[in-house]
């Protein structure tokens, strides 16, 4: 029989699960909250793991993204939820989940999920992540990875300017010794731990963008700068603004300067046009892997128009762009048309209309408060499509957490509301 963690802050559920499953003849754990589970997980090597969504300290998605950030996702996981959605059920398949029950749960149901995982005991191996290295024939791809690996044999921070997402990653993947561990301190959503940094000794730890991180984020990355020697760690950090704007911003000063002592700047788009179709294939390729994106393609007349054009943002504006065509494309061979609608400028394109701002001033301040933090809300559910892992890293908050605050505001979310996933 097999070894099962069960992960839920209901002591009902877990003892009720776990009964269920002993008299079935299987070894049984349980976890209360996600920290417990992450021992478990390591000390039990389980066959099974049944996560809860919705816990205190981390819920069960976050938990999830963080196993598969750390290539620890090496069991079966079926997620459960009292109250989940389609939106959620999607989201932790594309993560790595193998299934979904929705509660309350049956004893049929509860078993034939068991049976049904447990037959899937063997993971899959994972296509090794795109890196540099599939610019085969780019000398602008290779000349950017000779200078990260020379980078690279001298420190044990780098810092890529005017990066960000997914061309950060493929420059981070290429410093990427085989089978060793990559940890994205970005998918963190609960405080980084010595296990945490033990389990990925020897390996890379990663952000896509300082821009976007919260306070708890921040707080995870100087907690990792303090202890990279000791765990033979290499950290790459991305940043698709200047700097000196995170010390306006609250950041500390003095892990702003660890961060900045070692940098490259990303090669200018607008020396290397010739280029831009091998880039912009590779770039639509990992979006794709990543299930960020529905799979397209380009046609030639399309990265003929992505070469000649301006690229003033570079890099980041070059990612939105691309990922903007593979959402909206009707067809899944991407056209000239399609390029032409999307990189079409607009004068409206940035700009955030301040006005419902302005009556916060005649309120009482508490009115003011809750009225803001609905607007604020509102705001970033808008331009995230309503990703909420995305909000919840943008407002330093834990998912859990996010969710109660806008049912205090009343703000509520839905496909076809918001256009975007919860």
């Amino acid at each position: 029989m097999a070894q099962i963690l069960i992960v839920d802050d209901e002591i009902g559920i877990r003892e009720l699960l776990q009964e269920i499953l002993i008299e079935e003849g299987h070894t049984v754990r349980v976890a209360e909250n996600a920290a417990i589970a992450r021992r478990l997980r390591d000390e039990k090597r389980p066959d099974l793991v049944l996560l809860d969504i919705w816990m205190p300290d981390a819920d069960g998605i976050s938990l999830l993204r963080e196993w598969a950030a750390g290539g620890r996702l090496t069991m079966p996981v079926v997620m459960m939820s009292g109250h989940g959605t389609i939106d959620t059920a999607v989201e932790a398949t594309r993560i790595g989940a193998l299934d979904f029950l929705e509660k309350p749960i049956s004893m049929q149901k509860l078993l034939a999920t068991v049976k049904k995982a447990l037959r899937h005991d063997v993971i899959p191996q994972q296509k090794a992540p795109l890196s540099l290295e599939t610019f085969n024939r780019s000398p602008l791809a290779k000349a950017l990875r000779k200078r990260l690996e020379q980078v690279a044999n001298k420190t044990s921070i780098l810092l890529l300017k005017s990066a960000c997402g997914g061309i950060a990653e493929l420059c981070a993947r290429s410093l990427q010794a085989p089978h060793t561990p990559w940890l994205d301190i970005s998918s963190l959503s609960s405080p980084l731990t010595q296990e945490m940094l033990q389990q990925a000794s020897g390996g890379i730890l990663f952000v896509a963008d300082l821009t976007a991180l919260g306070k708890l984020q921040q707080m995870n990355l100087a907690f990792a700068v303090d202890r990279l020697d000791k765990y033979k760690l290499f950290l790459v950090v991305a940043c698709s603004r200047p700097i000196k704007i995170l010390a306006g911003s609250g950041w500390d000063a003095t892990l702003l300067v660890r961060l900045s002592e070692v940098w490259l700047s990303m090669p200018e788009l607008s020396a290397h046009s010739d280029e831009i179709p091998e880039i912009a294939n590779l770039l639509l390729a990992q979006m794709t892997e990543r299930g960020d994106v529905p799979p397209h393609h380009f046609s030639v007349e399309a990265l003929n128009v992505l070469r000649v054009h301006a690229w003033k943002g570079n890099w980041p504006e070059l990612q939105k762009a691309i990922r903007n065509l593979a959402l909206s494309s009707l067809e899944e061979e991407i056209s000239a048309e399609d390029v032409e609608r999307v990189l079409q400028p607009s004068d409206s394109d940035d700009i955030i209309d301040e006005t419902p701002a302005l009556p916060l001033f005649e309120q009482q301040l508490r009115e003011a408060r809750d009225e803001f933090e609905r607007l604020y809300f509102e705001h970033h559910l808008k331009r995230e499509g309503g990703n909420m892992t995305r909000v919840a890293e943008k407002s330093g908050l834990e998912r859990t957490h996010l969710y109660r605050k806008l049912r205090q505001l009343g703000v509520y979310t839905s496909r076809r509301g918001e256009g975007g996933s919860e």
